[in-house]
């Protein structure tokens, strides 16, 4: 059944048309990826489906009481609530009734009759509905998303990641019909983006999800729309069947213009020719034929792929073999230790990737290299003839009151207009876009100024901190072919599992098989496998052949000796609880003849006395157990 569907949908900004004539419908259960460079109107779409943006023309269908929910990629929360409170508004219907249960509980004491019938009417929708989970919900998923479930803190002293996380927390624990998700693994590190996806695994709704993250479309999504040039279509599968999907269509496109560009042009000359003979039967032939190609349907000629952003890395004259020696290095803020006793060494090509959970201190690594802050101990010494570029995922070396052309000219003062300009329209800063100041420059659009900077120079070292954030699929393309071509040596911060396993290697791990900084010597995809098999041998360990014989009987005796002691402690323990049972059943004998005629407290007291008495009787087995085989 369709859950969602969207008719000639249009949305322009003055002259600029956004949209163009969207048409698709999603049906309940699918799992849809929407695809499409920055820019292209992926989020505005959204808006438009949730009723947040009204198109220009065009209308969506929604089932009939279908509820919906969206994270924004911009949202956070905010204010003086904790997470844990603010995640609570989530199951604002739950805490209502679970409030006016305590009301009528209250009345109930005081004898009321028709508050017992509305609390048990309240009470069965409050656990059909998940009334007794949704509090250990709230606590499973703020730990999964690297909470502290029991935090004061408000969430206005959490950073911007953490405010989006919880936001995408409260989207997760509503359970919609149709759950639409913008950029969701945005802040997420690599444990907390596999918890996601698992949990979104689970999800068996209807999804919509908007991410630059390939691995998370390929494993979650069903159908991809794709929106370019402000049109939208629809393919069955994931990504990367996308891709190859687009491609073939793409082909078949061109192939079918050119042959009837060709065959129009066959009609022409033979046109023309059958004119110039000018004979009666010829121009009868003519008129035919023209006739033919006015009623031809003309093939528009299929655009081009979009213009995406140009990247060449030139490493310049080559460095030394030791190119990074760090020796334990450590780093501390207060009581808290980000790593100590850190070592490993960089050789001239490696491509070390840097991965771990968010704060584990990956980006401070990278400022302690770059000599922008100062390690608490230990030595980073770098080789010989080293020339060093450095990509910082905040972009906090441009200088925000430069406009985009003086950022990069400055960078070289020698350069020409002309070619700052050509340089910048490489990375799609054109026209007006080059007056632009930083300050109002995207997340994006700042990530490729740094970029341009970047490639003017000839490094034979990057250092790049999440250099793929902000850039859309196709600028991600072409960064992973730049870096692949480039052949000096590269030191990477990432999270993107694509981009990684494409580049790396050599992996740094922060959170090794021991919970340390871990380096491992080959590709993500064999780090993956190490991982795997690291975790198999701990478990054969543990299930290891049997000891020598003597120690064996040694054994053997010990854990017989504790196995009584066990035994002991339980019979002991069922004893004692036996007998506090036994006495508060006598209590409530003498309760239950104190409140004859208050019906509400019998039924209280008549409830727990049928639990008691079964818990005795499950005592009682034990107990009669023990005694059988000799407790003691």
């Amino acid at each position: 059944m369709i859950v969602l569907s969207v008719n000639s949908v249009s949305f322009s900004v003055g002259a600029d048309d956004i949209l163009t004539d969207v048409s698709f419908s999603v049906k309940e259960g699918d799992r849809l990826g929407i695809v499409g460079v920055n820019g292209a109107g992926k989020s505005t779409l959204l808006k438009i489906i949730t009723g947040r943006t009204e198109p220009t023309s065009g209308s969506v269908f929604l089932k009939k009481d279908a509820s919906v929910a969206m994270l924004d990629q911009n949202e956070g929360v905010s204010g003086e609530k904790t997470p844990y409170e603010e995640l609570q508004t989530a199951f604002g219907d739950l805490t209502n009734i679970e409030n006016r249960l305590d009301v009528l509980s209250e009345e109930m004491r005081g004898g009321s009759v028709t508050a017992e019938k509305e609390y048990h009417d309240l009470e069965e929708r409050f656990s059909a509905r998940g009334g007794y989970a949704y509090k250990s919900r709230i606590r499973g998923v703020l730990r999964s998303l690297g909470f502290d479930a029991d935090s004061a803190a408000p969430c206005s002293r959490l950073s911007g990641g953490q405010k989006t996380r919880l936001a995408l927390a409260k989207v997760l624990l509503r359970d919609p019909d149709v759950m639409i998700l913008d950029e969701p693994t945005n802040h997420l590190d690599t444990a907390t983006l596999k918890w996601l996806e698992d949990y979104l695994a689970q999800f068996r709704k209807t999804l919509i999800v908007v991410s630059h993250d390939r691995y998370f479309l390929d494993r979650l999504t069903t159908h991809t729309l794709d929106i370019e040039r402000g049109k939208a279509k629809l393919y069955s599968g994931g990504y990367t069947e996308f891709v190859k999907k687009k491609k073939t269509d793409r082909e078949i496109a061109e192939r079918h213009y050119i042959n009837q560009q060709r065959e129009i042009k066959r009609i022409e000359e033979y046109i023309a020719l059958q004119r110039k003979w000018n004979r009666e039967r010829n121009i009868i032939a003519a008129e035919s034929r023209q006739k033919m190609l006015d009623r031809m349907v003309r093939l528009d000629k299929p655009q081009g792929e979009l213009k995406t952003i140009a990247m060449r890395f030139e490493s310049g004259i080559p460095s030394g073999e030791d190119v990074l020696t760090v020796k334990d290095l450590s780093k501390s803020y207060g009581s808290h230790v980000l790593f100590s006793g850190l070592s490993f060494e960089v050789k001239r090509g490696d491509r070390l990737f840097i991965i771990g959970h968010n704060g584990c201190g990956k980006s401070t690594l990278m400022k302690i290299l770059m000599q922008r802050i100062p390690s608490d101990a230990g030595v980073c010494a770098y080789g010989y003839n080293l020339t060093i570029g450095y990509f910082d995922q905040e972009n906090q070396n441009l200088d925000p009151q430069n406009t985009v052309l003086d950022e990069l000219w400055n960078t070289d003062v020698q350069m020409t207009q002309t070619k700052v300009r050509s340089a910048l329209a490489l990375f799609r800063f054109t026209g007006d876009d080059v007056g632009k100041r930083v300050s109002v420059l995207s997340g994006g659009e700042r990530a490729r100024l740094t970029f341009s900077k970047l490639i003017l120079k000839e490094h034979n070292l990057l250092l790049l901190d999440e250099p793929s954030n902000h850039l859309d699929l196709s600028s991600k393309e072409v960064l992973e072919e730049a870096l692949s071509d480039y052949d000096g040596t590269l030191v990477c911060v990432s999270h993107d599992r694509y981009f990684i396993d494409k580049l790396s290697t050599k992996i740094l791990d922060f959170d090794g098989p021991d919970g340390a900084p871990f380096l491992f010597d080959g590709t993500y995809a064999q780090y993956l496998r190490f991982r795997e098999n690291a975790r198999s041998n701990v478990k054969a360990q543990a299930e290891a052949a049997p000891p020598a014989e003597g120690k064996q009987a040694y054994l053997d005796a010990k854990r017989s000796q504790a196995e009584k002691r066990k035994n002991k402690a339980r019979y002991e323990k069922a004893l004692s609880r036996a007998r506090e049972i036994e006495e508060r059943l006598s209590s409530i004998e003498e309760d239950e003849k104190a409140h004859e005629s208050n019906y509400v407290r019998l039924s209280e007291l008549h409830g727990e006395k049928e639990a008691l008495e079964e818990t005795l009787l499950a005592l009682y087995e034990e107990i009669e157990e023990y005694e059988k085989n000799g407790p003691a």
